[in-house]
Parts: C-alpha cells; sequence; structure tokens
C-alpha cells in the first residue's frame, strides 16, 4: 500500500513537470509564427518592370533600370543607372526574393518594339548634347516651374526623383516650387498624344514657365525637360 501510494505521487509530479513545460512552450510558438510571417520590404517592386510602367514611370535611384530609365539615361536625361545594393541583389530583379527550389521563373519583360538589346556589359553610348532650349538664372540651385496645360487633354508629369507621377488636367496649371537643379520632368498625355513644349524664362529669378500644346506633327512632340546646374534648359 505505501509502494502504491509513493509511485502515484512519483506520477503525479512527472504528470505536473509536463504540463508546466507545455505551459512555457505555448506561448513562444505565436512568437516564432509571427516572426516567420513577417513581409519582406521590396525595395523595387516588379510593377515597374510591367507595362504601361515599364515605359512610363523612372524606377527609384539603386533600383535595375527599366525601359525609360534606360532611355532617359541614354539620352544624358539622368545620370547612369549605378549597380543595384547587395540587398537588392539578393532579392533579385525587381525586388522579390529568389524562387525556391523547382519554382517556375517569372516570363523576361519583352524588349520594346524596335530597340536592339545590348550587348552584356555594354554601356549604352549618350548621343551628342543638344544646344539648351532656354536658359534661366537659378535661385541658390532652385527652379520654381509653372506648368502650362493649354492641350484639352490630361497630362502625367513627374519629377525624377521628388515626386510620383501626378495628373494636370486640360486647360489648367500647376507650380512646382523650390527645386533643386539639375531638374528632370517627364510628360505625356493620357489620351497618347504628342506635346509641343515651350520653356520660357519669367520675369522673377529662378522661375520657369512651360506650356504645354497639341503637337500636329509625330516628330515634334517631347516627353522630357532637364534643367542643369548652369541654368541650361534641355527638351527631348
Amino acid at each position: 500500500m505505501i509502494n502504491n501510494s509513493h509511485n502515484f505521487r512519483k506520477s503525479a509530479e512527472l504528470l505536473g513537470a509536463i504540463c508546466g513545460g507545455l505551459l512555457i512552450t505555448l506561448p513562444a510558438i505565436p512568437q516564432a509564427v509571427a516572426q516567420q510571417s513577417t513581409p519582406r520590404v521590396n525595395p523595387c517592386p516588379s510593377i515597374f518592370y510591367e507595362e504601361p510602367h515599364n515605359s512610363r514611370v523612372v524606377v527609384p535611384q539603386g533600383c535595375p533600370p527599366n525601359a525609360l530609365t534606360q532611355r532617359l539615361a541614354a539620352q544624358g536625361l539622368l545620370p547612369t543607372p549605378g549597380t543595384p545594393s547587395p540587398e537588392q541583389a539578393r532579392l533579385g530583379v525587381g525586388g522579390e526574393a529568389p524562387p525556391e527550389s523547382g519554382a517556375i521563373p517569372p516570363r523576361p519583360v519583352p524588349p520594346v518594339e524596335g530597340q536592339v538589346p545590348p550587348e552584356p556589359g555594354a554601356r549604352p553610348a549618350l548621343q551628342p548634347r543638344q544646344a539648351p532650349s532656354a536658359r534661366i538664372a537659378l535661385a541658390n540651385g532652385r527652379v520654381n516651374i509653372r506648368l502650362v496645360n493649354d492641350t484639352a487633354a490630361n497630362i502625367t508629369y513627374q519629377v525624377i526623383g521628388d515626386t510620383a507621377p501626378r495628373s494636370l488636367q486640360g486647360k489648367s496649371d500647376v507650380t512646382l516650387q523650390g527645386l533643386s537643379a539639375p531638374v528632370t520632368v517627364t510628360f505625356e498625355r493620357e489620351d497618347g498624344g504628342q506635346l509641343t513644349v515651350t520653356p520660357q524664362p519669367s520675369s522673377e529669378p529662378g522661375s520657369l514657365e512651360v506650356t504645354f500644346n497639341e503637337a500636329t506633327d509625330a516628330t515634334q512632340g517631347r516627353s522630357a525637360m532637364r534643367i542643369e546646374p548652369s541654368g541650361s534648359v534641355f527638351l527631348n
């Protein structure tokens, strides 16, 4: 009888130790799951490399260049794209994590029609520097730009490195203040038409007025403007 009581007490102590261990372990399980499910931030989302963004939006600095970024850099309107950071290289083009073993890789972005793909390791050739379309006197290296849309169509514009793409309604205007040179502004009609661009220095120092009109000839169309630290204004 004494032996049975002793055995029962030992069994109860063992059961208590097991239950106590489970109570200690259970709170740690949700924490481990939460840590594993924490999403990683994509510094260069793949949407930048899909149409229409591939040919309309410039990628952030440090991201692999898309079609528009390469074209503007080749024309001297943007700095030559740099080498992606180790974190971006580890995450891959577009900022996604490398595919799991056995996963089907994403389909590559097809080249723009008429565009010759560059050879591996080749750097894009810069076009000869054109004559400036206007010159302004900057105010402490800064410029105010007034965009005037004289067309009936909406215009999408973007100040590279300063603003996201924005829409300017037809027959309206907007003023961008305190932009540090060099400044690159891209623009396009949302209906797909061409634009003529007329930059005109204002009487106020450090101010430039840019007027958009409909282009009757496709060769007259312009889609980007760059203001150099010297005050020279170039159109492309």
